[in-house]
C-alpha cells in the first residue's frame, strides 16, 4: 500500500515538472497559452492525470490537446528522470473545464440577482394579505384589565359570593 502523502507529493512534483516543460522545453507551435491546474495520481503510482486549461478559442484548445498528446512521451521521460521512481507513471492530459464552470456559475448568479431585484420591485408597494402581525402575542396589561372587568361582571350576575344559584353536590 502506498502512502497517501507520498502520492500527493509525487503528484505535486509531476505538476511542477510538466508546467516547467510546457513553459521551457516543448516548442510546438500548436501549443497555446496552457496552465496546468492540477495533477492526480492513482494509489499504485502507475497513472497520472494532468488537468490543464487553455485560454483561447475551441480551435486553439483542440490544437493544444493534439500538441500535448504528441509531446506525452518526452514529458513522461522527463518526469521519470526527475522523480526517480521505479516505475514512471503513464500520463494522461485532461482539459479542465474550470473556466467554463466558473462562467456558468457567474451567469446563474447574475440571473438570480435579476430575479431577486424583480421580486423586490414587486414587493415594494405590496401589503400583507391578512393582519399586519399574524403571530400570537402575549396579552398586554390592557387586555388583562378587560378580562378582570368581565370576570367581575360575571360574578355580580351569579351572586355576591361568586357562586351560582345551583345547589352543590
Amino acid at each position: 500500500m502506498v502512502d497517501a502523502a507520498r502520492a500527493r507529493k509525487l503528484a505535486d512534483r509531476i505538476q511542477q515538472i510538466v508546467a516547467e516543460m510546457l513553459e521551457r522545453r516543448i516548442k510546438d507551435p500548436r501549443l497555446g497559452f496552457v496552465t496546468v491546474t492540477d495533477t492526480r495520481i492513482t494509489n499504485d503510482l502507475r497513472d497520472a492525470t494532468v488537468y490543464y486549461t487553455v485560454y483561447g478559442s475551441d480551435g486553439e484548445r483542440a490544437e493544444t490537446a493534439a500538441a500535448l498528446e504528441s509531446a506525452k512521451g518526452v514529458i513522461r521521460s522527463e518526469v521519470g528522470r526527475k522523480t526517480g521512481v521505479r516505475h514512471t507513471p503513464s500520463i494522461t492530459f485532461v482539459m479542465d473545464s474550470l473556466m467554463e464552470n466558473a462562467a456558468h456559475i457567474d451567469d446563474l448568479l447574475a440571473k438570480a440577482r435579476a430575479k431577486d431585484a424583480e421580486v423586490a420591485r414587486a414587493a415594494q408597494g405590496a401589503a400583507p394579505a391578512g393582519e399586519a402581525n399574524p403571530y400570537r402575542e402575549p396579552p398586554s396589561a390592557e387586555d388583562l384589565a378587560e378580562d378582570e372587568d368581565l370576570d367581575d361582571l360575571g360574578a355580580a350576575e351569579d351572586g355576591e359570593d361568586g357562586r351560582s344559584g345551583r345547589p352543590s353536590s
